[in-house]
């Protein structure tokens, strides 16, 4: 059977369907280089199944010519990545976008064959039965704002590998000065230590990477802080112990809004820090955690965690108290859970951080900042 031609729509005939408006619905299952349609028109009810290029221009010529043609879309899609441009093309052509949660529609697949056809058709089904699990689509500012956060901390991350580098350099020497390496006299020692050939260029072109990027990480930094300033919700949170300007900034961002949450527990589950579980037969068995969601939100809450428990009398109690029973590592992880729901508690009710109520349960009790309103 012959391709179509990607500037017609296959099935569509305007003069059958008697108008030119009509309503499609296209479930999309959707790959960096293609992506796999299964499409319905809703007034005569013709289904057709396509695959569409990317590289090429084949999928952006199918949606405008869609557009031109005045007919309304929907398209449901699984969330996935290298998707932007997909995303702003919809939107410029005013064409209804659907994104799911690929676990949820995994379980609604009922047989076990699992194909691009058949994904594509599962989701066109999923939308046609009003079963399909839609999740928030944070805006084009937040995503831009949330490079900010990112790249700030993947440098960080690259400087900290180099600073490391540099510190096994000197204690291959013999000096260990630990963080005095970084102030102006131990970076002079550093240079005068006697180096094999390569070693010392090795040591040489660490100093420079990291002269370059300290800049970089501070002007990044600047700007985060200045985004933070901006928010009240993110000024708010930063009254907590322990929480500066990017982690509010980063929970304010990730999280989105609280009302897409209906209690605290949810945000240890969104985030992934909650235990993963496979228990059977009345006996419960607790794994590590289900490290699901946004990476770096877990480690910003974790790290603001050990932070208010060096600050803050009560969190150290609290941290102490679990590290005793357990382990620092679990201990670690249980406060930065606490803290996610804490912020969370203090985002939804409008309130500052208050010592008077630290820990304990108040849910269902109202104006205390950590119950339900």
């Amino acid at each position: 059977m012959p391709t179509p031609h990607p500037g017609r729509l296959w099935l569509l005939d305007d003069h059958r369907l008697g108008r030119k408006e009509s309503d499609m619905m296209i479930g999309v299952d959707y790959h960096p280089s293609f992506q796999q349609m299964a499409f319905l028109i809703e007034e005569t009810g013709e289904y057709g199944e396509r695959e569409l290029k990317h590289s090429d221009g084949e999928a952006e010529r199918f949606y405008r010519d869609l557009h031109q043609r005045g007919i309304r879309v929907r398209v449901g899609m699984e969330a996935t990545g290298y998707s932007r441009w997909f995303e702003r093309l919809l939107a410029q052509l005013g064409f209804e976008l659907w994104i799911g949660d690929p676990a949820e529609i995994e379980a609604k697949r009922v047989k076990k064959r699992k194909t691009d056809r058949e994904d594509a058709r599962l989701l066109l089904r999923l939308m046609r039965e009003e079963r399909f699990p839609r999740i928030w689509v944070p805006s084009p500012e937040n995503r831009d704002l949330r490079q900010l956060v990112w790249h700030r901390h993947r440098l960080v991350q690259m400087r900290t590998r180099i600073m490391n580098q540099l510190q096994a350099l000197a204690m291959n020497e013999g000096k260990q000065w630990k963080s005095k390496l970084w102030s102006e006299r131990g970076r002079t020692e550093l240079e005068k230590l006697a180096l094999a050939p390569w070693a010392s260029r090795r040591r040489q072109e660490l100093l420079e990477l990291l002269d370059r990027m300290d800049p970089n990480i501070e002007e990044l930094t600047t700007a985060a802080q200045q985004e933070a300033k901006k928010r009240p919700e993110v000024l708010r949170l930063m009254t907590h112990p322990g929480v500066g300007p990017l982690t509010a900034l980063a929970y304010v961002l990730i999280i989105g809004t609280p009302d897409r949450f209906h209690c605290g527990k949810q945000i240890g589950t969104y985030v992934g820090l909650i235990p993963s579980e496979a228990s059977s037969g009345g006996k419960q068995r607790l794994g590590h955690i289900s490290r699901q969601g946004n990476s770096l939100l877990r480690y910003l809450l974790v790290e603001a965690a050990q932070a208010a428990a060096r600050i803050n009398p009560t969190w150290r109690r609290r941290y102490i108290h679990l590290a005793m029973r357990r382990h620092k590592s679990i201990a670690k992880v249980a406060m930065g859970r606490r803290l996610g729901v804490r912020l969370y508690w203090m985002w939804r009710n409008g309130c500052d951080y208050s010592p008077s109520l630290e820990f304990g349960s108040y849910v269902g009790q109202l104006g205390n900042g950590h119950g339900g309103k």
